[in-house]
């Protein structure tokens, strides 16, 4: 890159964040509001459940199925037209999709947002590493997980205003205006390098990898309705592994592949991606079943659930730029450390709930998985984005997102299994209904098996994190910066 346009991203390096920011609360903002219609889209459309859910998970399976290669054409062609006709798409397909006349054309557009979403947001992350320096990487990596935070709780909060005094058709219609806002920060401001050298995409890689993935994501999603052992889940499964034999075989003697599997040579790489999994792992199986501890549990009104609903996410985003910042005084791997060491701690808290605990009890409990997950992501993001060459930026900023989502997919299915198993067991053969129908002695004991299965799995990644504080530099920078 030209030392003239290295001068020109740190100069402009604000108004940057300030476009990949905005961009990055509009998909976070997204993902909350949604949620929120689900109930008033049956009535609206006269449909059920299994076909409604689809409004969440057409979005979900399309933009990680893609981010991938989204992440290789940034790298191939530069960032700054992939993100800019990714936010020119995001906003035209949420005016089509509040406009929709049936679930079809919604779910239509619904699949147009995402393909936008990903073009606009998969090299957020990338962009943020290449503009600012390794000294404020941290800094500004926890202040961009800071602005997901703030738009996680403002979509379902503004989402139930908004369909309580409108209709549901208006939650689409906010993110437009704030699209613009982006595209024109990112027009004005970000500077277009443009990769030398001839470029080639990998269509082969591209289409096993999101093929492969998108039957372990199905396979994921459905295999506790349906059953995991089922023919249908176990041809998923047979598929998507097929597709990653393929994906590997064709990656390591292509010139040019998808994915340049080089990286994975390097161990603290893989140790910090492997981290990032478990830890989304943990997140989303917890997350799952905290609205059912508190509507079934609790019985607490569906206005007071939502809000309570947003405790982790608040101090997730209060503890990201603060663990940023430490991170680049004393090194990302001991911060990230402690940030594990409080996940684990909100795990155990979270193991002691009760059908008695108090309103502020619950608080008090999960406030520590929120602290652990900031005080862990902001470090580990730096860790990952700061292991990789310049021109591997933008694969390896999907390959991040990609990580994020499996690990909530996962953690939904396998802790979610694990819990309604352990309800099952507790409940005993008694037990006629659904297992949101056991006893709440049955419930909360198997939330409490779950939460110790989520603290094993922290452990795990404490362990990884604690090998690479004692191989890698972190001991080091710290011993420099404390003198």
């Amino acid at each position: 890159m030209a030392k003239s346009t290295e001068n020109l991203f740190v100069e402009r390096k604000w108004h940057i964040f300030a476009a990949l920011g905005s961009g990055i609360f509009l998909a976070s903002f997204d993902g909350g509001v949604v949620r929120v219609v689900l109930p008033a889209l049956i009535t609206e459309f006269d449909v059920d459940f299994a076909l409604v859910q689809w409004v969440v998970l057409s979005f979900s399976l399309t933009q990680t199925a893609i981010m991938l290669g989204v992440g290789r054409l940034g790298d191939m062609v530069g960032k700054k037209p992939i993100l800019l006709s990714g936010t020119i798409a995001f906003a035209v397909s949420s005016v089509l999709a509040g406009l929709a006349p049936n679930i079809q054309f919604l779910l239509f557009f619904r699949v147009l947002q995402a393909i936008g979403g990903a073009f606009a947001t998969a090299l957020s992350m990338g962009i943020v590493t290449e503009t600012f320096p390794a000294s404020e990487r941290g800094k500004a990596l926890g202040l961009f997980s800071a602005t997901v935070s703030v738009g996680g709780i403002a979509g379902p909060i503004l989402g139930g205003a908004l369909l309580e005094y409108l209709s549901w058709r208006w939650i689409f219609f906010v993110g437009p205006p704030i699209g613009c806002i982006s595209f024109i920060l990112a027009w004005r401001y970000l500077p277009d390098p443009r990769p030398v050298g001839r470029q080639e995409f990998d269509w082969f890689g591209f289409q096993t990898f999101s093929t492969g993935l998108l039957a372990l994501m199905l396979f994921l999603t459905f295999g506790e309705r349906i059953g995991f052992r089922s023919p249908a889940m176990l041809g998923l499964m047979a598929l998507s592994l097929l597709m990653f034999f393929l994906f590997i075989r064709t990656g390591l003697s292509a010139n040019q592949p998808l994915l340049d599997l080089s990286l994975f040579r390097n161990s603290l790489f893989n140790l910090n991606l492997s981290m990032r999994l478990i830890s989304f792992i943990v997140s989303g199986g917890i997350s799952l079943l905290l609205p059912f501890y508190l509507t079934n549990l609790l019985k607490l009104d569906p206005t007071v659930v939502g809000l309570l609903l947003t405790v982790t996410m608040f101090f997730f985003g209060l503890a990201s730029p603060v663990s940023g910042m430490l991170s680049d005084r004393f090194g990302y791997r001991l911060i990230a450390t402690a940030g594990l060491v409080f996940l684990a701690y909100g795990c155990y808290t979270v193991s002691t709930l009760t059908a008695e605990t108090s309103i502020l009890g619950y608080a008090l409990r999960v406030l520590p998985l929120g602290l652990g997950m900031g005080i862990f992501q902001s470090p580990n993001n730096s860790a990952v984005m700061g292991s990789v060459p310049r021109d591997r930026l933008g694969v390896v900023s999907g390959v991040n997102v990609i990580c994020r989502t499996l690990g909530n997919t996962s953690g939904v299915a396998a802790l979610g299994a694990l819990w309604a198993s352990r309800v099952y067991l507790y409940a005993g053969p008694t037990l006629a209904g659904d297992v949101t129908e056991a006893a709440a002695a049955a419930q909360t004991t198997a939330l409490q098996d779950v939460a110790f299965a989520a603290i094993a799995l922290v452990v795990l990644a404490l362990g990884m994190s604690i090998w690479g504080l004692v191989r890698g530099p972190a001991v080091r920078h710290f011993r420099q910066r404390v003198r």
